[in-house]
């Protein structure tokens, strides 16, 4: 019994850092070719070794950690963001969760809200003005597009009348929520970019302005947590979209619902990707000023509206 309590979380998590690390290199191939160029192409066939190569490299180099820096600190943030980071994939269904929680879609928004505490700490335990910056810069930004992602999904759980994501799933099988609330989906992508950090709002990591923000003192193995915590995020963050807007399928077999999950899953991821090479990186006072003057009141608004609706009218199931 303790192995099997053992082995049902490995085989969520081994998996997940696998698709991480081969997200990398598509990431690579795919700006290398909208960038007229070829990408990782040595390290084995066609460059497929690459991000194998890539985390040894990481992890056999010696960690540095700066002379005036809280030790403790400095080497647990990586650390608790790499577990947060494959926490909250516990309730999700794939197409069976780890952990069948109720409240879900709470528990997932708590474990999000808790990555703000690992990147301060590490900003803060480095002793570098530079990474206390980048830090802070980073922890408004972070805050700031949570409200806007609470009251979306705030939204969505007035139309799938539950907390648990099993719930999402059986609401959208007349029609996928997408084109019931597509001014969501679509606030809810963009704001998910700023919530990972990426292109065009990755001034987290801006590294032009704040020589790699919070995590600049870091090097090796603790650098290579962070990133796997970031990509880990970006996959967790599609998943999530696609749960919520794209998933219906309930009824057919596990493995077709695995492979429609993960394949929409993948074209969600794919979008990221084309928008850090098309895009440039916004200003930080225009990166707050499309959250507060902009997605903040409209999601507000349709808030509101999704309550005032009578249920017999809207077409919702009533409350499970």
């Amino acid at each position: 019994m303790m192995l099997q309590n053992l082995l049902m979380p490995l085989s969520y998590m081994i998996p997940i850092l696998i698709s991480v690390a081969f997200f990398t290199l598509i990431e690579r191939k795919m700006l290398g070719y909208m960038q007229m160029r070829k990408g990782p192409n040595l390290v084995g066939p066609y460059g497929l070794l690459q991000p194998i190569a890539d985390g040894v490299k990481l992890f056999i180099k010696e960690p540095i950690y700066p002379t005036n820096s809280s030790t403790t600190l400095f080497s647990l943030a990586p650390m608790l963001s790499l577990l947060l980071a494959l926490s909250i994939w516990l309730p999700v269904p794939m197409p069976y969760s780890l952990a069948d929680l109720n409240l879900g879609l709470l528990f997932m928004v708590s474990m999000s809200s808790f990555m703000v505490y690992s990147i301060l700490w590490s900003g803060w335990a480095s002793n570098s003005k530079y990474a206390l910056m980048g830090a802070l810069r980073a922890v408004a930004q972070t805050i700031s597009y949570e409200v806007t992602l609470g009251i979306i999904l705030l939204s969505l759980i007035l139309f799938s009348g539950s907390f648990n994501m099993l719930t999402l799933s059986i609401t959208q099988e007349p029609m996928y929520l997408l084109f019931s609330s597509w001014p969501l989906a679509m606030m809810w992508y963009i704001s998910t970019l700023a919530e990972t950090n990426r292109a065009p709002f990755d001034l987290t990591e801006g590294e032009s302005e704040l020589v790699s923000g919070y995590n600049v003192e870091y090097a090796a193995g603790p650098f290579a947590l962070f990133f796997l915590a970031e990509y880990t995020n970006i996959l967790m963050m599609n998943m999530l979209t696609t749960t919520l807007f794209f998933n219906s399928n309930t009824q057919i077999m596990p493995e077709l619902f695995s492979i429609t999950l993960i394949t929409k899953t993948i074209i969600l991821s794919m979008g990221f990707l084309w928008i850090r090479a098309s895009y440039p990186r916004f200003r930080y006072d225009q990166l707050m000023y499309l959250l507060w003057k902009n997605f903040l009141p409209i999601t507000l608004a349709l808030c509101t509206w999704h309550m005032s609706l009578p249920t017999s009218t809207s077409g919702i199931p009533p409350m499970l």
